[in-house]
């Protein structure tokens, strides 16, 4: 087979790792050297299907000792196989950044053989493209459950950001879909990259010289919607994600049925885009907003409200918090008003250091007024007449987003156009406002 076939195989392969994000290391080129790394702005990836690429995104193999029951790589499937060489595969990562097609590499790697022989595979690859052709750019690097720990940590020193994919929202689901892998074996590597990062930092602020470990962090992937599990149980398991292992993002991957099996929804199944979505929007309220996981679902709501955005569902059951006086209120309850995001937050702090803010001061600094209205005041006076324990608020929000209020209808997700796209619309998507 020949390089490029074996590329077609792998990248599509590939597509379906969304454990991809801005690199969050800003390095900059040195004479004598390949490529460069800035913090923001390399995320998309290089694909069979001719998407807009910065990143090669790519399995070192799809040739899979596992047998995971969610996979289309897993042994038991009727798919080409192949496997990259390690020069092969940093000779074509750089000959497409000389062409200007990528600035970087995304590289993971279905088991090959064993857990240890994989990522010596994808060690060599990084040795090569880093040491022999002296690759500047950003490289992102997935760890291999069950790999021995000096393994993980010559990989760490190799490439700026690593990640171990939880793969499933429990252990109970684990071993009924992957039952080849375990808890333990997930949470290792994720420890000791935890662990690595932390001792780098020691290094540095001690020595002010230290050979740097993942400098872009750690994140992982789970799938949402092949398992029973509640957006509560999710969204817990997420917050202690970010508290104990310190992760810079936990992704979501709304599972598309590709294979036929008797513990996974049917063929016809559609992927559970709006719960993906939701699961988005409650991890930037962990975040940046100051939610516990337990503010934003409970025992008696364990999943996310279909019409209502997590922040908004939020406020709407929860009147006695509302209303907000915006010229005296701290920080972190105006983070709690729909409407109001961080960066506004902020602005409004400034802003009324030196004056009394109104509704069109709000506006201009950017507070989506249309949902603020119902939550907030200024200067004591209201925008809306309604108050915020009246049903007539969650119409007011239904009515002001396009919605039916006769009845709930969950809304359609869909990806943001590129060319007719609102002012609203693009702030949500390039900052995550709610």
């Amino acid at each position: 087979m020949d390089t490029m076939e074996k590329l077609r195989i792998l990248t599509d392969a590939a597509k379906y790792d969304v454990a991809c994000t801005s690199s969050g290391v800003d390095r900059a080129g040195v004479k004598g050297q390949l490529g460069s790394a800035a913090a923001c702005g390399i995320c998309h990836s290089f694909a069979s299907d001719g998407r807009c690429i910065s990143l090669l995104k790519v399995l070192m193999s799809n040739a899979c000792a596992y047998d995971c029951a969610y996979c289309l790589n897993r042994r038991s499937n009727d798919t080409p196989r192949t496997t990259f060489r390690p020069r092969e595969l940093a000779d074509l990562t750089i000959s497409f950044y000389r062409r200007n097609y990528i600035e970087g590499l995304f590289l993971s790697s279905a088991v090959v053989g064993t857990p240890d022989y994989t990522c010596e595979l994808m060690l060599q690859t990084l040795y090569i493209l880093r040491r022999e052709y002296r690759f500047g750019g950003y490289i992102h690097v997935k760890a291999i459950p069950g790999a021995d720990e000096a393994l993980i940590r010559e990989l760490g020193l190799l490439a700026d950001r690593m990640s171990v994919n939880i793969e499933l929202p429990s252990n109970d689901s684990l071993k009924r879909l992957a039952p080849q892998k375990t808890k333990e074996s997930i949470l290792a590597p994720m420890t000791r990259i935890r662990d690595g990062i932390r001792e780098n930092a020691h290094d540095l602020v001690k020595y002010r010289s230290a050979p740097q470990f993942v400098p872009g962090g750690q994140s992982t992937q789970m799938i949402i919607g092949a398992t029973p599990e509640s957006d509560r149980r999710i969204l817990q398991l997420t917050e202690g994600l970010y508290k104990k292992y310190s992760l810079k993002r936990v992704f979501y991957s709304a599972y598309i049925p590709l294979v036929e099996d008797r513990n996974l929804p049917a063929l016809n199944t559609a992927p559970p885009l709006l719960r993906e979505h939701r699961l988005y929007q409650a991890d930037w309220l962990l975040r940046f907003y100051g939610f516990t996981a337990g503010e934003i679902l409970d025992d008696a709501h364990p999943d996310f409200n279909p019409v209502l955005d997590p922040k908004c569902n939020w406020a709407v059951n929860h009147p006695e918090e509302f209303p907000v006086e915006v010229n005296r209120a701290p920080y972190e309850k105006l983070l709690r008003v729909p409407g109001i995001g961080v960066l506004s937050a902020k602005r409004i702090v400034r802003a009324r250091r030196e004056t009394k803010l109104d509704f069109d001061g709000l506006k201009r600094i950017g507070v989506v007024l249309k949902r603020a209205s119902y939550f907030i005041t200024c200067q004591g006076k209201s925008a809306s007449r309604i108050q915020t324990d009246n049903p007539a608020v969650l119409m007011g929000i239904l009515r002001d987003r396009g919605l039916p209020q006769g009845g709930f209808q969950p809304e359609m997700p869909e990806q943001l156009s590129l060319f007719t796209p609102t002012k609203e619309d693009g702030v949500k998507c390039l900052t995550g406002q709610l």
